[in-house]
């Protein structure tokens, strides 16, 4: 599994994402404050449906606008809240004794991790700036000393690769940008892929899969851990049959090949958009 895969999926969605952000954002502020917008993309939009006759289309598009970037802040809002109110929860139950002893055994000299009392085998990381990977006390005794420390080391990539923070723009994009679906998929791929990755770097860690393994099997016949209302990477919430398959057979990668219809109808959208904006700048 390459992480270069997944790195490219990641810049593509923003590119995408983006451009189309920074056209809805320029088209409100030229509402706002008045600005010349000629050059916008969206009033270049405006145009052309008045050209061909649709000019009720114009409302639409407004809508459409209004919608995206609602929506996107509405997310942006939530999660923060609910983040903060679950950080604020883990600090509740959190057991110190055991926090400072999992940090001198696994941590790199900072507070990496957050041991909190809790029945469920919990393993997740989560926070933007500096993330922390939450642990209850359920999932250590779970498991032996060779399984958490695989499940550590795990956590830990998602934590130097700050994953929760990518995670949560993937999945911004793919929620308020519905109508190029190609972003949902790179969204689904991309959290695969880096679950496999993470679970790559645990093995390389230990020299053996067997730990690994062991703790996804315990974690599956647990069963999946209740779903939060915040973004995090969790160790096992994401495709545990597919990554167990995986570690059986490393050879089988994660399929990648783009599917025809969704990719043909996103770069039908994509297109048409860069084409009436090309359009406007000649």
């Amino acid at each position: 599994m390459s992480k270069r895969q997944s790195t490219l999926m990641f810049i593509v969605s923003l590119v995408i994402s983006g451009m189309i952000f920074l056209q809805m954002g320029l088209y409100i502020i030229s509402i706002v404050a008045g600005w010349n917008a000629k050059f916008n993309l969206v009033v270049v939009c405006h145009s052309w449906l008045r050209s061909i006759g649709l000019s009720s289309l114009e409302y639409a598009l407004d809508a459409l606008v209004i919608y995206t970037l609602s929506f996107s802040i509405w997310k942006i809002g939530s999660q923060i809240v609910h983040a903060a109110r679950m950080k604020k929860r883990f600090e509740q139950y959190r057991e110190r004794k055991l926090t400072i002893e999992l940090n001198r055994a696994y941590g790199s000299g900072k507070e990496d991790f957050i041991v909190v009392s809790h029945p469920a085998p919990i393993a997740i990381t989560m926070g933007f700036v500096w993330p922390k990977i939450i642990v209850s006390t359920g999932l250590m005794n779970l498991l032996n000393e060779g399984e958490l420390k695989a499940v550590m080391s795990h956590e830990k990539y998602h934590q130097e690769n700050r994953d929760p923070l990518k995670l949560f723009l993937l999945s911004l994009c793919a929620l308020t940008m519905w109508y190029i679906p190609i972003l949902k998929w790179f969204n689904q791929k991309y959290r695969i892929i880096q679950e496999v990755l993470a679970d790559e770097f645990a093995i390389e860690k230990q020299r053996t899969s067997v730990n690994l393994a062991s703790a996804l099997l315990k974690m599956l016949k647990v069963g999946k851990p209740k779903k939060m209302s915040f973004t995090y990477a969790s160790f096992a919430d994401t495709s545990v049959n597919y990554r167990i398959q995986h570690i059986l057979n490393p050879v089988k990668g994660v399929q990648l090949e783009l599917p025809l219809k969704v990719t043909l109808i996103s770069l039908t959208i994509f297109s048409l958009l860069c084409v009436l904006f090309i359009y406007a700048l000649a």
